[in-house]
């Protein structure tokens, strides 16, 4: 089996009858007749199913590891009991201590906080 990761889509060639069975029950792939390839985004819960069954190449491997780092800094900011923003917010009144938390995850979930903030 072969694959590919283009942005944040996976694709997946030469796979073999067992392989293609398993993976199209999961319906997170489409089977494309044109270039002969399985497509789909390459989610935490698709990539994680994928390592279950093959081995995943390197760097496939690693926007694997780099999904779970966020989820996890994702995760703790959820259960932080005194959240600090990280970053200063357009807003006129304080924040609430949720606010600033559901601000901190986005800030997380799109990439915009410091790698040195997210393992805080």
């Amino acid at each position: 089996m072969k694959m590919a990761l283009q942005g944040s889509t996976l694709l997946i060639k030469e796979a073999d009858n067992v392989q293609f069975s398993v993976i199209k029950s999961w319906n997170k792939m489409r089977w494309d007749k044109k270039t002969q390839l399985l497509t789909g985004t390459a989610d935490m819960e698709l990539l994680d199913k994928l390592s279950s069954i093959v081995r995943l190449p390197p760097a496939i491997e690693q926007f694997r590891q780099r999904l779970h780092a966020v989820q996890d800094a994702i995760d703790r900011e959820r259960v932080n009991q005194d959240p600090h923003p990280m970053a200063t917010f357009p807003v006129k009144m304080p924040l609430y201590a949720h606010q600033v938390r559901g601000a901190n995850m986005c800030l997380i979930a799109f990439g915009w906080a410091s790698a040195e903030r997210i393992g805080k």
